[in-house]
């Protein structure tokens, strides 16, 4: 029997603090680091880090659905980022940190505004949810170097992390 992949796309600042959330869990396929949402056609990092091409840093999960469902990634995504910072994500600032989901279809889109919808209605935050919910435009990956940063530059990856304010955020918004 072939089995059958969905594709789920995230921005939510670095995408290299974003690819080991998600890889972890049976049903990933693969997590790549990318570029979506731009108005440039095959951007480079050099461009992108700018925040003048519109793209924002993302990874894009392929993962079977039969294993893994869309909800239950987005349950995984929430938890990475802060959704009420709308210029960058901890120390990284810019367009291009921002967060966004982009639905490849109708049903990811319900889900997303619902979970949304739900997180708002937490009152875990003390600032409004400015995640953005957006139809998912072309994906490029990004430069191989970039690409399973955590596995292939481990001090440099929990380097940035520490830096960055992030797991201390999770920790302190999230259960």
């Amino acid at each position: 029997m072939d089995k059958k992949f969905e594709k789920a796309t995230f921005a939510g600042g670095c995408f290299w603090c974003m690819v080991k959330p998600f890889d972890q869990w049976d049903g990933v396929e693969s997590v790549i680091s990318g570029y979506t949402g731009g108005h440039i056609e095959n951007p480079v990092y050099e461009e992108v880090k700018k925040g003048t091409t519109g793209h924002y840093e993302a990874v894009q999960i392929t993962y079977e659905p039969e294993k893994i469902n869309y909800q239950q990634i987005l349950d995984l995504y929430w938890p990475q980022i802060d959704p009420t910072d709308d210029g960058g994500q901890f120390h990284d600032r810019g367009p291009q940190y921002r967060t966004a989901i982009f639905y490849h279809n109708e049903e990811q889109r319900s889900l997303a505004i619902d979970s949304k919808k739900a997180l708002e209605n937490e009152n875990r935050f003390q600032k409004e949810i400015v995640t953005e919910i957006l139809p998912a435009a072309t994906f490029y990956p990004a430069e191989e170097y970039h690409q399973e940063f955590y596995k292939k530059n481990e001090k440099e990856y929990k380097l940035d992390r520490e830096q960055s304010g992030r797991d201390e955020f999770i920790e302190k918004h999230w259960d």
